[in-house]
């Protein structure tokens, strides 16, 4: 069998295969030895948001202007639900006089409260005298490691003057005095350490979890061990690559991202290696030569893999057009990251092959006819006779009733999909961390003894032309703003006027966002009607609430943007790899359908069977990419299959062989890949659980509905057509009675 394309050659053959397995263990070792792992560069607070946004200009001007506000808030919420004492109260006195003497690390300002006396310390208590909030104000260009070093310490010292550590009291204890440090500082620390706990599970339980399918699907430890191997060794060429990218300054790589990338490695590295170790296997049952099996595996499978990677990795960086940073972020680290796991698919997963050679199956060693009658013989047994074929029972299924089929499987996924217009929406950060997480009990304290707005306030900016006007009544007469503060002019323009705005709602939440534009048309309605002719440029907003609606609109023009982009690269690559506008349209639209019907289940599965009210604004644009470039590789696989088969044989017979021939590799990579996704069902991050959920929906779709009765049925019944206007053998036209006949008789 000659191999075309000559990698087999180069890369598993006879002398060959040691040293590519060679050229991968000395890259990942040099590479560790010369550049930090990419655990070690990874940012936790990148800018969410470009510089041309409102609320990033905003706070631009509030940094220039009120250098001492901008400071980053750490909210330490004391409670006692018996009230607190006169004691409680000395010794927060206490705390925040030690930290004025003593900053801690990262520091910048603490509120005087041990200058006050007790009698107008208790004036800041809650209406029932059980919670008092004391800030801590920390530098806003810290990282968050470096805030949690400065809370840390703050604690350290509260708990010596205390005499006991009440940041470890259960926030419902009856009696005694229990603290929660919130507010923006101890949010985010809170949630870098959510993520970072959960790097570790994630990793073992992706590996566990692609181990055991293995092992249940293929029954063999080594065959189940080598695209784990292959993608380790991958992991450890890909975590120092993107190390050194992200020291030099070339990208910014978050947390965030590199849990998502740990599954997406797995279970698409994995999902490449079984192409190739599944054709392997077929050819072993009739080439005598595993070096020519090898070889035939990799001419076979390396266009279809060669397609799905370059598929995945263009569909990821479609993302760099977008704006959002948690988005374009993930472009140039997840498109480098499959970019090797392909490389490594195509050479160093064939060179294992070719070291392990039928072993890698044992104990089912695949053997030609020829091969089993000579061991047969040689153990005393008479020759084995070939078994029956294996029925194709979809295949069959799909040629006999293809309309049946079609209408069938485009009833359930459209039923499922008419649910995605029900998906309810938040950018509430706050609803993606377990409510069980310390900031979120601090916050939650807040809500209930002050108005909810006191964790972050919006800052409203007014340019006030140097003329006498009261816009703190203005603002205050609102009915969702519960305190606004006394008018701060500016450092060094003394005509800007800020106001620190208390919304009387959760300021995180999609209520608290929609009401931004609205205050600044009260603001710009109120300049007006004192003359000034340019009012929308003398009114800016700042703070949260005004970064989160930001966030909201730069995430709907990135849907706008990137999801035409991703639509249009796939099907150009479609075509040119099946030349055919009739195919490309096809797949394109059944994956669609698949991504519909996965937000609509999804939700089903999230709103109604795990009580989630919403779900977060980013999750569909993350689950249109990764649905969309996933789910395609499988319809790859498929089409390829009955492609290559319709050019010597009747399209209703290639139609069933490829239906079959492609089935249970392509069921087990499903299989296999939806777990990985549904392994981010475990974190306690909504985020990533939400994702998980969506994305393994879709995949098992994609896999035992749209693979193999959607597309085939759809492919059969366009007949002649499905590959137009690409070049088309005479046999499609041949007259399929005896087909049919076969069929019929079963």
């Amino acid at each position: 069998m000659k191999d075309r394309i000559g990698i087999g050659k180069w890369v598993a053959g006879p002398k060959t295969r040691w040293v590519t397995l060679l050229i991968w263990l000395v890259a990942a070792w040099l590479l560790n030895t010369l550049a930090p792992p990419i655990s070690n560069e990874v940012v936790n607070n990148a800018p969410p948001l470009p510089d041309t946004k409102p609320s990033v200009q905003a706070r631009e001007l509030v940094t220039r202007e009120y250098p001492n506000a901008e400071d980053a808030s750490a909210l330490f919420v004391w409670h006692r639900q018996g009230g607190l004492t006169d004691t409680d109260l000395q010794r927060i006195q206490q705390f925040t006089e030690r930290l004025s003497t003593h900053p801690v690390p990262y520091q910048t300002s603490v509120p005087p409260l041990h200058q006050m006396p007790l009698q107008d310390l208790k004036t800041r208590l809650s209406e029932d005298g059980s919670t008092i909030v004391s800030p801590v104000f920390f530098s806003k260009s810290a990282q968050s490691n470096e805030w949690k070093e400065g809370v840390d310490q703050a604690k350290e010292e509260a708990t010596v003057l205390f005499g006991s550590d009440p940041f470890a009291v259960a926030i419902d204890s009856p009696a005694d005095l229990n603290a929660r440090v919130t507010g923006p500082v101890g949010i985010q620390i809170d949630a870098t350490g959510v993520f970072g706990q959960a790097d570790k599970t994630l990793l073992f339980g992706t590996v566990l979890l692609v181990l055991v399918l293995l092992l249940l699907i293929y029954r063999s430890p080594i065959l189940a061990m080598l695209p784990l191997v292959a993608v380790g060794i991958a992991y450890f060429v890909i975590s120092p690559i993107l190390g050194w990218m992200v020291h030099s300054g070339i990208i910014t790589v978050e947390k965030q991202g590199t849990n998502i990338m740990t599954v997406l490695l797995f279970g698409a590295g994995t999902d490449y290696c079984l192409f190739l170790i599944y054709r392997f296997r077929q050819l072993l049952k009739t080439e005598p030569d595993k070096g020519k099996a090898l070889r035939g595996a990799i001419t076979e499978s390396s266009g279809a893999i060669a397609m799905s990677g370059l598929t995945v990795i263009l569909s990821l960086l479609t993302m760099i057009a977008a704006e959002y940073g948690s988005f374009r972020l993930l472009a140039a680290p997840f498109g480098i990251s499959i970019f090797i796991i392909g490389i490594a698919s195509l050479t160093l997963v064939p060179a294992l092959l070719a070291i392990m050679g039928r072993a890698s199956f044992w104990p089912f060693i695949p053997r030609t006819p020829g091969m089993l009658a000579e061991r047969a013989k040689r153990n005393g047994h008479p020759a084995p006779t070939s078994n029956k074929p294996s029925r194709n029972l979809i295949g069959s299924l799909v040629v006999r009733r293809p309309w049946l089929i079609m209408v069938l499987t485009c009833l359930v996924l459209g039923g499922f999909a008419v649910f995605s217009t029900q998906v309810k929406f938040t950018f509430d950060k706050l609803a993606m961390f377990p409510k069980t997480m310390a900031s979120i009990e601090g916050f939650s304290v807040i809500g209930e003894q002050f108005s909810p707005g006191e964790l972050a306030p919006v800052k409203v900016i007014v340019d006030s032309d140097g003329k006498d006007r009261d816009f703190a009544q203005t603002l205050a007469l609102l009915p969702y703003v519960a305190q606004v503060s006394a008018p701060l002019a500016g450092q060094t323009n003394p005509e800007l006027l800020a106001y620190d705005v208390s919304l009387n709602l959760n300021p995180y939440s999609m209520d608290a966002m929609n009401l931004i534009p609205e205050l600044r048309q009260t603001i710009e309605v109120a300049l007006r009607q004192s003359g000034d002719t340019d009012a929308a440029e003398h009114v800016w907003i700042s703070g949260e609430t005004a970064e989160q609606y930001d966030t909201k609109e730069t995430n709907i023009r990135d849907m706008r943007i990137i999801l035409p982009m991703i639509i249009i690269m796939i099907a150009t690559l479609l075509i040119v790899y099946l030349r055919s506008l009739i195919a490309a349209t096809y797949l394109i639209l059944t994956v669609l359908l698949s991504y519909l019907s996965a937000l609509g289940l999804g939700w089903l599965v999230l709103h109604h069977i795990m009580g989630m009210d919403v779900i977060q604004g980013t999750i569909p644009l993350y689950s249109f990419v990764f649905l969309i470039a996933l789910g395609e590789d499988y319809n790859i696989f498929v089409i390829s299959s009955i492609w290559q088969k319709s050019k010597r044989m009747p399209l209703k017979q290639a139609v069933l062989e490829g239906v079959g021939e492609t089935g249970s590799v392509i069921t087990s990579a499903g299989l296999i890949l939806a777990g990985t996704f549904a392994v981010l069902i475990t974190m306690p991050v909504q985020l990533m659980l939400q994702m998980g959920v969506i994305v393994a929906l879709g995949i098992l779709l994609d896999t035992f509905v749209v693979r193999p009765f959607l597309v085939p049925a759809i492919t059969l019944l366009l007949g002649r057509w499905a590959f137009w206007p690409g070049r088309r053998n005479s046999v499609l036209g041949t007259d399929l009675t005896s087909i049919e006949k076969q069929f019929e008789a079963g």
